[in-house]
């Protein structure tokens, strides 16, 4: 592995450094409106969200599954475990005829200090048609193993990237 000086990005007013964000992660409610689509339509709308905050992660967004759409969702295989939050179960979403293997993950039985994220489910950006925080589409963070949504209020580098799995 290579030496890497990591430069964090000096945010600006009204930014935050993901370099700033705590490990082990934090966990906030988000009021924010968060909306998904996928297949030309909105699979997934809520102000009630969550965030989980991990230092060089852009944050990653939980909807509750109260307001997603339940007749897109099916299991899909696999599942991987987080030392943070627990076992997770990954979701295929279906919906006029376009599918999206694995396109979201959420925890049943999470840890403690993440019981909040219960019933909750994460998307992948890049699984989507498009992610919104507020009225800002967000980024997919690289390389759709954290899963972080991207906006204009967060400030990386970014670990996800290639070359950034040593970080």
């Amino acid at each position: 592995m290579r030496n890497t000086v990591i430069r964090p990005v000096q945010p600006g007013p009204g930014q935050e450094s993901v370099w700033d964000y705590p490990r082990p992660p934090r966990l906030e409610p988000v009021r924010e409106r968060l909306r998904a689509d996928f297949a030309g339509e909105t699979i997934a709308d809520t102000t009630n969200g969550f965030r989980v905050l991990e230092t060089s992660h852009p944050p990653v967004y939980y909807i509750p599954r109260a307001d997603i759409r339940a007749d897109i969702l099916a299991d899909a295989p696999g599942q991987s475990y987080c030392e943070f939050k627990g076992v997770a179960r990954y979701w295929t979403l279906s919906l006029n005829g376009q599918i999206s293997m694995r396109a979201g993950w959420s925890y049943p039985t999470p840890t403690l200090a993440f019981a909040a994220i219960r019933d909750h489910i994460a998307f992948y950006a890049s699984c989507l048609d498009a992610c919104w925080v507020g009225d800002e589409q967000v980024q997919a963070q690289q390389g759709d193993f954290y899963g972080g949504w991207i906006t204009s209020k967060v400030v990386g580098p970014f670990k996800g990237a290639p070359d950034t799995m040593g970080w």
